[in-house]
């Protein structure tokens, strides 16, 4: 719909992510990447079918298509929340202050200089205890709305 502008609906999206260890794993044309373990936003963003991608974003049911896919689909990463914006993609993820800990990732498209679309935050940033599930949100967020997602511990083969 050209010339209508979409800046009252909610494209943008956040995810608070909490990694239990640090791991290394691959991720897709990046290779090997090491996550330390702790808290983390991911700044992504859906025109169309919001609902469908986040509900993807936190199944463990599928094949890895997007960089995120990757590390969600570790057994030491969990969502522990979702908050969505107006604000564009790169715009709030240029305000969260962190570490780039695997250049590129989520932002193979991007042309705005992000270096990455994943940033781990550091521990002054992070007001989370270690079993609070809650990671601080960092910079600012216009028209942010946060929705609350309970940790869920999805069981893995073998039990472990």
């Amino acid at each position: 719909m050209a010339g209508l502008s979409t800046s009252n609906h909610h494209h943008t999206y956040q995810l608070h992510i909490r990694l239990s260890r640090t791991i290394t794993i691959p991720v897709g044309a990046l290779g090997q990447c090491r996550f330390p373990a702790g808290d983390y936003i991911y700044t992504g963003s859906a025109r169309r079918n919001m609902e469908a991608r986040l509900r993807r974003h936190r199944g463990r049911d599928k094949r890895p298509h997007w960089h995120i896919d990757h590390l969600l689909l570790h057994p030491a990463a969990s969502v522990v929340e979702v908050t969505r914006s107006a604000t564009p993609e790169c715009e709030l993820n240029q305000s969260v202050t962190g570490e780039i800990p695997a250049p590129g990732f989520g932002a193979s498209d991007c042309r705005n200089g992000c270096g990455s679309h994943l940033k781990l935050l550091l521990p002054r940033q992070s007001k989370a205890k270690p079993h609070s599930g809650r990671p601080k949100r960092s910079g600012p967020r216009r028209g942010a709305q946060a929705e609350v997602v309970p940790q869920a511990r999805h069981p893995t083969p073998g039990g472990i």
